[in-house]
């Protein structure tokens, strides 16, 4: 499938004191059309920059960035290159900015010029797409962090983008608020087709991804499907990352003689890896059972 984001050697620095400090180092990486895609990396890794240079908030040093074959630093395509990416931030507040949230999902197609018959066809859309229509007359600020987000979401999909980019969008909601917010943009992948470029710290965020990037000090430095990336738990540490809880569970019980996978990334699919165990070696957990495995991969979570 034809990539909808590329970048080329792509480096940015930032202004630093005596001297500029190097955040992007070299990056090559393409993303397919209708891809789910996560980008992990502890702070400062280079994460956070990377997305912003997908829909030229951002703009190379050295290298390029592609949106669909338009470079990012053409100044004539800008316009274009927005309306294809859409960004939603970690703060939905900073995004939010009408009283009514029928208003605030038609502000971006009514600054493009979109005719008002077709924003309202877009707002009850985006709306119906994120699970909010019935709060098309409400306040926003009186919404839940998670339903502020999805808000956000809805603003950015009335502008009908190719390609939706999260930078840790979740980062600041419960873990309510994060379930409500990744349901939404799996639904859009699947349902529509959109790409999704999910930046986030969270290691089970990644679970359902189509692939997963790793950054660290401004390089990619791992790009996998999940279970491949998340089995090499010794590299992710040693670049200060967690894993899911389900390959933590299972690395510690490896670590203490059980012969068990590492890509076991569900709760199901690590409580069936470690029941599977028990019938050769019982005298590993003596007077355990499959059912208190399970609930061990539960607590887990």
């Amino acid at each position: 499938m034809a990539a909808i984001l590329e970048t080329r050697k792509l480096r940015y620095a930032y202004p630093a004191e005596g001297g500029e400090t190097l955040a992007l180092d070299g990056v090559d990486v393409s993303i397919e059309r209708g891809s789910f895609v996560v980008v992990l990396g502890h702070n400062g890794s280079g994460k956070s920059t990377l997305a912003k240079t997908f829909n030229a908030i951002l703009l190379p040093a050295g290298g390029q960035v592609l949106v669909d074959g338009m470079d990012t630093q053409d100044e004539e395509l800008l316009l274009s290159i927005r309306q294809r990416v859409g960004m939603v931030f970690q703060n939905p507040d900073n995004q939010i900015v009408a009283n009514v949230v029928e208003e605030d999902v038609a502000f971006a197609p009514e600054n493009l010029g979109v005719p008002t018959a077709e924003i309202r066809r877009r707002v009850d859309e985006a709306l119906r797409a994120v699970g909010m229509y019935e709060y098309v007359t409400h306040a926003p600020h009186l919404l839940s962090g998670g339903q502020k987000q999805r808000i956000a979401i809805a603003g950015v999909v009335a502008m009908e983008p190719d390609c939706v980019v999260l930078d840790e969008a979740t980062a600041m909601l419960d873990p309510a608020g994060r379930r409500e917010v990744l349901s939404t943009v799996r639904r859009l992948n699947k349902e529509k087709g959109i790409t999704v470029i999910l930046i986030t710290h969270h290691m089970d965020e990644a679970e359902d991804a189509d692939r997963v990037l790793v950054m660290d000090q401004g390089k990619l430095v791992m790009d996998g499907p999940p279970r491949d990336i998340f089995s090499q738990v010794g590299r992710l540490r040693r670049m200060g990352l967690t894993v899911p809880d389900t390959v933590d569970l299972l690395n510690r019980l490896r670590m203490d003689g059980w012969d068990l996978p590492l890509d076991a990334l569900s709760v199901e699919e690590c409580a069936d890896a470690i029941a599977a165990s028990f019938s050769p070696r019982p005298e590993r957990l003596s007077g355990s059972t499959a059912d208190d495995t399970a609930a061990i991969g539960q607590s887990n979570r």
